[in-house]
């Protein structure tokens, strides 16, 4: 009996080892390709194929010629969002659903996906003339 629960415990440990990630998965992110809104309606990217535990690095921009809010509430749910960088200035959130283009300009997220699924993304309004997309994560 007390063999059966040692080796069970000890199952249990090494499983335990084998999920836990090694290092700093902060370190050093893998560039996404950038994700641009344009002014005709398109998107540059409709898809994004990422990975749980993997640091990221997506830049978001509009030529600010249309006002676009890029909504995606269930993907920022399913990330750990390190920071968004807007002009060099770093914004640490813990809950964003949207990012909203006034004007010209760029927002850089660095995350890492903590849950598989396939997390949609749209613009706001836009959505059913083909502005949206979806990280499918595994």
């Amino acid at each position: 009996m007390l063999r059966r629960s040692l080796l069970a415990a000890m199952a249990l440990f090494t499983s335990a080892l084998l999920a836990h990630g090694e290092g700093n998965l902060a370190a050093k992110p893998t560039t996404l390709p950038d994700l641009v809104l344009n002014n005709d309606l398109s998107l540059s990217q409709t898809e994004y194929l990422l990975e749980t535990g993997k640091y990221y690095r997506l830049s978001i921009s509009s030529d600010g010629q249309e006002q676009f809010a890029l909504i995606a509430p269930d993907f920022f749910r399913n990330v750990w969002l390190d920071k968004i960088v807007v002009d060099d200035l770093e914004i640490i959130a813990a809950g964003v659903t949207s990012l909203t283009f006034d004007d010209e300009g760029v927002f850089v997220l660095t995350f890492v996906p903590i849950r598989p699924g396939r997390f949609e993304f749209w613009v706001d309004g836009y959505e059913n003339r083909g502005m949206k997309g979806a990280f499918m994560v595994n």
